[in-house]
């Protein structure tokens, strides 16, 4: 159950593009700020560290694969040595941490978060489900097993990515667990903004609003910023600047917000291309009054019309002859024994 007052805060910024170690060094610099300013909970963009493919949407995937030693080479492993300092800064500075992050795990990449406690205690690491569109030529899918809400001292504690909050049955399997304080990770918003309105933070900003509504609960909606770095590395035609809709030297995109469990905005937002850390205080009270109208896995629920198949198993790529076999998955054991 949430405390009676939580302080929440959502960072806006650019990471330092396809650079794990001087994002990580950010990354602190930012939990030391939130943590002086009283924050109980900070919360990063998707792909933090270090930073969005955005060549992916921008040009051929022949083109766009010059990038990619650069993104595995900056992207990071759950027990490696730059989360190891995030961890170690959430525990110093006695405040938790959700971050998104691109994954190495052998040679395949994952669109990640990761949660620590003020006691530098990993509270969950998950991946996303589905990478979106063209996202899907640079990362890999996560499994039933990353839709996980975790206890905490401030609260139950979720977290999703991106265009994952258009996937209803997803959200239902936060709400089901009764997620009170929820984590929206999402890129800049900058691309095709002339020629997909679903792509705008308009509309995204709005998915994370629903979220707040239809769960109850509190989201802290991080989005990054586009930076001039990014521009003078990824667009090198004028077709490229249009796409990304880079104006001047920066083309901004931010647009992050905290929003109460009746979809309310609590705070101001920032102008697009600012850097800065954004708080909010939330209260068990206004959990409690929102889901006294809305609770769609409790009272408001029609499990005997409607209801949704969870599976939670790890999904595994080799199951050893002999050895136990998860619920859903391939028959193993003796093939003797048959």
């Amino acid at each position: 159950m949430i405390n009676n007052s939580v302080k929440l805060a959502v960072v806006q910024a650019a990471p330092v593009y396809l650079d794990a170690n001087a994002t990580v060094d950010k990354t602190i610099a930012l939990i030391e700020e939130a943590a002086a300013n009283g924050a109980d909970l900070l919360a990063f963009p998707e792909v933090w560290i270090s930073g969005y493919p955005w060549w992916a949407w921008l040009g051929a995937p022949a083109w766009g694969a010059r990038f990619l030693p650069r993104l595995y080479a900056s992207a990071v492993a759950i027990d490696g040595p730059e989360l190891e300092r995030v961890r170690q800064a959430a525990l110093a500075n006695k405040i938790h941490v959700v971050l998104g992050f691109s994954e190495k795990a052998d040679a395949s990449l994952y669109i990640s978060q990761v949660a620590y406690s003020d006691e530098g205690e990993l509270l969950f690491h998950r991946r996303k489900l589905k990478p979106t569109h063209v996202e899907r030529t640079v990362y890999g899918e996560g499994d039933g097993s990353d839709l996980t809400v975790v206890d905490t001292k401030l609260g139950r504690l979720g977290a999703l990515c991106c265009a994952e909050h258009v996937q209803p049955l997803s959200k239902f399997a936060l709400f089901a667990q009764n997620e009170q304080i929820h984590v929206a990770s999402w890129p800049s918003f900058t691309l095709y903004k002339e020629i997909a309105y679903g792509l705008t933070a308009q509309a995204n900003l709005a998915v994370s609003q629903v979220h707040a509504i239809e769960g109850g609960c509190y989201v802290l909606h991080s989005s990054a910023i586009t930076s001039k770095e990014m521009i003078e590395l990824l667009c090198d035609t004028e077709d490229k600047v249009r796409l990304l809709n880079a104006d001047g030297a920066v083309a901004g995109g931010g647009c992050s917000m905290i929003f109460g469990p009746d979809g309310k905005p609590l705070v101001e937002l920032l102008p697009e291309d600012a850097e800065g850390i954004l708080y909010a205080d939330a209260h068990i009270d206004a959990i409690v009054a929102a889901k006294s109208v809305f609770d769609p896995a409790g009272h408001y629920c029609r499990a005997d019309a409607t209801r949704l198949l969870l599976n939670t198993e790890p999904r595994q790529a080799v199951v050893k002859m002999g050895s136990a076999v998860p619920s859903g998955g391939e028959p193993g054991g003796d093939p003797a024994a048959a």
